[in-house]
């Protein structure tokens, strides 16, 4: 089973990344969290996204705001699949300025991006990444998707008495 790294611009982003984390742990996916500034620690990032592959990872999460270059930059360095997760920050222009950094990515270095602060759909975009290969995630990922489904058809049965 693939590992995700899940990296950040800074501790502040953490509320909003936990929860890629917490369902990726749900999903039994190994996770490694680290902090990553694209413009603070650039030699950081250059390593990270030039050797992440050779580490065991299978996808990178990466959570920015503000400019939010930390996803696009890692895209750029490596050939894993990064799913970046645009996050509202306080020097942020209402998440919009996040966004755009992460979805107008150049052709040629895709990042797929999830809606501002969310990282759960991230964190399950990972593991049904990961679940084409491996059989056992796969079987979670159909186990928790059968479970939302009844919670909805569990409302829709309370909603009617």
């Amino acid at each position: 089973m693939g590992k995700v790294g899940i990296i950040m611009g800074s501790t502040s982003d953490l509320p909003v990344m936990q929860d890629a984390i917490d369902i990726l742990k749900g999903f039994d996916i190994e996770v490694e969290v680290d902090i990553v500034s694209a413009h603070r620690t650039p030699e950081k990032l250059f390593d990270y996204g030039k050797n992440a592959h050779t580490g065991g990872f299978s996808v990178i999460i990466a959570g920015a705001g503000g400019a939010a270059h930390l996803p696009g930059m890692i895209a750029s360095l490596s050939p894993l699949p990064v799913i970046g997760v645009p996050v509202k920050s306080r020097n942020s222009i209402d998440g919009w300025d996040s966004v755009l950094s992460i979805l107008q990515m150049p052709g040629g270095v895709p990042v797929a991006t999830v809606a501002l602060d969310g990282a759960k759909n991230a964190g399950i975009l990972a593991a049904q990444i990961i679940g084409v290969a491996d059989k056992c995630v796969l079987d979670k990922i159909l186990a928790y998707k059968e479970g939302m489904k009844m919670k909805v058809m569990e409302g829709a049965k309370n909603l009617k008495k």
